[in-house]
């Protein structure tokens, strides 16, 4: 099964772009970086990118600190 930041994923989209705006992500907005199995997607490649159903996904969202 599909996992997205740890947790199991009992259905998701088809593509990357349209998982980021499932979760509420926009995708044009900055500070966000999206792995795959390990492996970092350049943003140019998000609409692309298409999952498998044992893909691990991690989104993080770079947050300002202080």
């Amino acid at each position: 099964m599909m996992r997205l930041n740890g947790k199991l994923l009992t259905s998701a989209p088809e593509r990357l772009v349209d998982l980021l705006a499932a979760q509420g992500f926009q995708v044009e907005t900055r500070g966000i970086a999206v792995a795959i199995n390990g492996s970092v997607v350049p943003r140019s490649k998000w609409a692309e990118t298409v999952l498998s159903g044992e893909d691990d996904i991690e989104i993080v969202k770079i947050m300002q600190g202080g």
